[in-house]
């Protein structure tokens, strides 16, 4: 499997000098079943972490799909044109069935408690986060600019919670395999569910968790749809970021992306990878897809660019293959958009938010909820409320007893 260069010896070694006694405890205590683990803190330090990877055994049935890498950028840009063409009918000419793909994954992966615990056995919930395109694991972990806290991890270990964030499949320093057979949703979803059941066990962690309450954004929201339907019991909770029910703007925000093979784009970063593996283009397809000016930090927003992520054409191509009504969920769900979501509600979300719940979990709890940031497009962390988005997210938690 093709892997970017890791970065894990190095951290291992800064960890190794001269940990604080609260890091080395997480350190010693919750590092089961990562490999290579190493001591951190939370962007802000509210929350000790352990790092590494994890090996995550998955099977999944994901789509035959009748594509091979692209030799070029003109053949890349190709499929993205008939993608986008309604009457090209791409989308059924490269469907060739099921099929099985299976496999021992390594995924780059953080556990964190809240750092002002003595003993982390006491903390039952942990927040299982599933960042969105575009983004890696920092999506959860946004370092503080000019005196603004973006950090969620800092957040949800402030009001006692633990976190398990992680870097999807064909991001960060996670495995990179087969771009258009291995890397799409439905293995996605089965990575997911696998690393939970790993939590709820201890067997990832060391701590047996109760409660799992599952946030994703874009993306991730749609993981955390397809572990409703798939595997109803696996979240006592559902938080979705970046996402409704209308899709009429997905075909203007992938051809916002202007879609370039990751490798041509940023060698330097991406240069090993398969042509199969895209980024978006510019910053200015960037912001235009995921903030709202001027909402956001400009120097942060430089930084976010310049760590961009990849994504596939195995996901595009099944991107949105997990929604369906999650008829068997019972738990509470919490909609979370930012007014101005471009992707999800083309920048206006006025009542997209109240549609998402009847159409997609019938049989959701009393405490299910929505919550509209202002001024805030689809990158709602990186933006300057995302203070009050993680104060009602948490609420919502509490509020359901979780």
């Amino acid at each position: 499997m093709v892997r970017t260069t890791s970065i894990l010896p190095a951290l291992l070694g800064l960890a190794a000098a001269s940990p604080t006694p609260g890091l080395l405890s997480t350190l010693l205590s919750n590092a089961k079943g990562f490999n290579s683990p190493f001591s951190s803190t939370s962007a802000g330090g509210k929350a000790s972490c352990v790092s590494g990877t994890v090996a995550v055994k998955a099977s999944a049935q994901n789509t035959k799909l009748l594509l091979s890498n692209p030799p070029s950028q003109y053949n890349d840009t190709e499929i993205f044109v008939e993608f986008l063409q309604p009457t090209s009918g791409i989308q059924a000419a490269v469907n060739g069935g099921k099929t099985t793909v299976s496999g021992t994954y390594n995924i780059n992966a953080k556990l964190c408690f809240p750092a002002s615990v003595s003993s982390t056995s006491s903390i039952s919930t942990v927040h299982f986060l599933i960042h969105g395109i575009n983004f890696d694991q920092l999506y959860w972990d946004i370092p503080s600019s000019n005196g603004v806290s973006y950090s969620y991890l800092d957040a949800a270990a402030s009001a006692g919670y633990a976190t398990f964030s992680f870097d999807r499949l064909g991001t960060g320093f996670s495995d990179h395999p087969d771009p258009i057979q291995t890397v799409q949703s439905a293995l996605e979803v089965e990575i997911a569910h696998q690393m939970i059941q790993s939590l709820r066990s201890g067997s990832i962690g060391g701590t047996a968790f109760s409660h799992v309450v599952g946030i994703g954004h874009s993306y991730g929201s749609i993981q955390s749809i397809g572990l409703a339907n798939k595997y109803p019991s696996d979240l006592d909770a559902i938080i979705l970021q970046g996402f409704t029910i209308n899709t009429a703007n997905l075909g203007t925000t992938i051809a916002d992306f202007n879609p370039t093979i990751a490798s041509n784009n940023a060698p330097l970063r991406f240069g090993s990878l398969p042509s199969g593996y895209n980024v978006i283009n510019s910053a200015i397809g960037d912001q235009t897809a995921f903030y709202r000016f001027p909402n956001f930090d400009t120097s942060l927003f430089n930084t976010l660019d310049g760590k961009k992520q990849t994504f596939t054409l195995g996901e595009i191509f099944t991107l949105t293959e997990p929604v369906a009504p999650a008829a068997a969920y019972t738990g509470p769900v919490d909609i979370v958009n930012g007014q101005n979501d471009f992707i999800f509600c083309s920048s206006d979300c006025t009542g997209e938010n109240e549609m998402v719940q009847p159409a997609l979990f019938p049989a959701a709890a009393a405490g299910s909820t929505n919550y509209y940031a202002p001024g805030t497009g689809h990158a709602l962390n990186a933006h300057k409320t995302a203070k009050d988005t993680y104060a009602q997210m948490i609420k919502f938690s509490k509020d359901n007893g979780f």
